[in-house]
This record gives structure tokens, sequence and C-alpha cells, in this order.
């Protein structure tokens, strides 16, 4: 199978390339290799089997030809950056909307019909995740913290109904996305353009929520990165990770090469239509334990976390994924332990370049109104 990787020589699409090759499928990766990203140009670990193709996702004249000649897709390329979003919503929805717009304009032009479009698209269209009611066990949804919640109730949601406690359970596919924050919408608008062509055209897709990937390749150079790629620039520059709140809210990490598998997977299903599944590893874990443990792995003396009591606005208190759905449909059970996934992300980490950028996003944070005290 001809398989087109856009965002191909990005964190996630080059993994995705090596599991293909090695599974005997021909590889094309797209990119443009953004200065943000790829400072140096195409990285030395883009596999020599793949061919490599530079252009932009909203470019129709580079772009047509690669589509038009794909058997599947898988449609990595977007912009990503932790709070960016905020304060250039225009970029992130010129490459993340238009530019799936694009791609599925071409997609739906093709002579012959796609086979499968696959999209990682991302947890954060949920907003915060699914709760339980202390006070009688049922299910509810809550909003996204305020200045003003935080400053009365504390760092953790409470039921809007009866103001009483709320226990963090794990999200699945039902929930409702409720999140308005700029990078997920354009997440949002992503799944749902590109499942309503699809029905429309007769191709298959299908959209998979990461929840935060973390593993070698995620730059340490790129300010905007993940939480954990974050930590470790501070940690390599002999800073302690700085922690938003109490440091007590919970994320979901999943190992990139779990998620790599979860996208071979979807596209080598013979059963699998049109749908939406939720990749991550269904363990919620503290962010100020994340620091801890990455600390400690990186030294025998770890460098002590700073918790600043600060809030970012939008962010989210706990939102952890729901995998049944996946187990179901194509088996997907991840593989890579939490201490496995740290000491292989450390191990690359010590040999990749990395420029701790903390303050500067910190400041542009500051700057454009986006992070308080409480």
């Amino acid at each position: 199978m001809n398989v087109l990787i856009t965002g191909g020589a990005g964190f996630i699409g080059s993994f995705v390339a090596e599991q293909l090759i090695a599974q005997g499928h021909v590889v094309t990766l797209y990119d443009n290799l953004t200065s943000q990203v790829h400072p140096d140009g195409a990285p030395d670990y883009l596999p020599s089997q793949a061919s490599l193709s530079i252009g932009d996702i909203r470019s129709r004249d580079d772009l047509l030809p690669l589509v038009d000649n794909a058997d599947s897709i898988v449609h990595c390329a977007a912009a990503v950056g932790v709070g960016q979003f905020m304060y250039q919503p225009h970029h992130y929805m010129d490459v993340n909307v238009g530019g799936t717009a694009l791609l599925l304009e071409l997609i739906s032009k093709r002579k012959k019909p796609l086979h499968k479009l696959i999209i990682p698209t991302s947890m954060t269209g949920y907003g915060e995740g699914v709760y339980r009611r202390l006070s009688d066990g049922n299910i509810t949804r809550v909003d996204v913290r305020t200045r003003e919640h935080i400053q009365r109730y504390g760092w953790e949601p409470i039921d809007k109904e009866t103001g009483g406690p709320l226990e963090p359970v794990p999200t699945p596919e039902t929930a409702e996305p409720i999140a308005h924050n700029i990078y997920a919408l354009s997440k949002r608008y992503q799944e749902e353009m590109a499942l309503s062509l699809g029905q429309v055209y007769g191709f298959q897709v299908v959209c998979l929520r990461l929840f935060n990937v973390y593993g070698p390749r995620q730059s340490l150079r790129n300010p905007y990165t993940g939480v954990l790629a974050i930590f470790l620039s501070r940690l390599l520059a002999g800073q302690g990770p700085v922690i938003y709140e109490d440091g007590q809210q919970t994320r979901d990490f999943i190992s990139v090469h779990d998620v790599a598998r979860s996208i071979v997977m979807t596209l080598e299903s013979p059963t699998l239509t049109s749908t939406v599944m939720n990749i991550g590893s269904g363990l919620p874990r503290t962010i100020l334990e994340s620091a801890l443990s990455l600390a400690a792995l990186l030294d025998s003396r770890p460098i002590q976390p700073e918790v600043l009591g600060q809030y970012r606005k939008g962010d989210i208190r706990h939102c952890f994924a729901d995998i049944s759905k996946a187990r179901q449909l194509i088996g997907f059970v991840p593989e890579v332990t939490w201490e496995t996934g740290l000491e292989e992300l450390i191990a690359w980490a010590k040999n990749a370049p990395s420029i701790d950028h903390f303050s500067q996003v910190a400041n542009e944070l500051t700057n454009h109104g986006l992070l308080e005290k409480t």
C-alpha cells in the first residue's frame, strides 16, 4: 500500500513511517520542516526507505500529486503549541482547518476512492474530562475553571448543580466535546469535516483522539512542545521544572511508540469503518509526579520542581482516556510502561539539542493576559 504521511518528518509521523515500512508499505513523507520544530532542516532520523517531499499543507500544487498517488493517508500535519494558539488564532485555524479542508477537497476529486484517511486529532476537544458525583454516583460534566472559581472553591472542579465534590473517571468518545479554545476547536473541525466528506465521497475516515503523547524526537528546542519535553529542557539546563497550580492536576501520558502502533493497526484493520477512537494509556498521572519521576531518573540528586500556584487560562484539571473502544475495534492495548517510556525519553534527551525557553513562553503568556496568580 502507498501511504502518504503529512507532517511526516515530525515527532509522531516519523515513527508511523518506520512502522509502516517495517510492515512492507511504501511511504511518502510530506512536511514543511517549520523552523520552530526543525531548526536544522530535515532530521537525520527519517527512514531512508521513505521519500520526503517538502511543502506546506496549504499548498494545492505541492499536495495534489501526492494525494493522487496515495492509497491511504495519515494526516499528521498540524500547528501545535502549548498556549501559543491563544494568541495566534489565525495561524492555527489556517493550518489545521484550512489545510485539512484543502486535503479533503483534493481527496474528493480523486479518480479512484481513497482507501482510508487517518487523522490524529486531540483529547483537548473534551475540555474537562468526565466526573462522577460523590453524592449519588451520577456522571456529570463541568466547565473549564475560571479565576473566580479557583479563588472561591480551590483548584478542583465542583458539581455545578449541588456544589459538591467530584471524582474524575475515564472519558469515553461519547462525551460531548465542550472545549472552546482555538486549538481544540481546530481539531474538532478537522474531525467533523473529514467524517462528513468521507461519508459523502465514500472513503473511510478514522479520527484518533490522542492524549498526552511523549517520547524521543519530541523537540527539546521548541518552547511550545509537550509538558514532559519542557520539563526535560529545564532539568538538562540545571533548572527545576516549573509547575502551574498545585501540581495535582492529572494527564494521560501515552508513548509515541504506542500511538504509532495504533495508527498502523487502524490502517491495516480489514473490518474498521469510519469512527472516532481515544488513544491513551487510560491511567491518570499528576503533573507533579511526572516532574519528580523525570528528575529522579535523570540525576541521583534530583532537582526539585517549583510549584508556582499560578493558573493558565483555559487549562483543564483532569482528563484521562477510556480506551475500551480502541481495544474492542482494533485490539489496541498500550505496551510501553511509564518507567520504560521515561527511561527511553531521558536516554534520547541526553544527546539531543536542548534549549530552556520556559521564561520566554511564560513572559508571552503573561503579556497576553493568559497567566494569572490566584
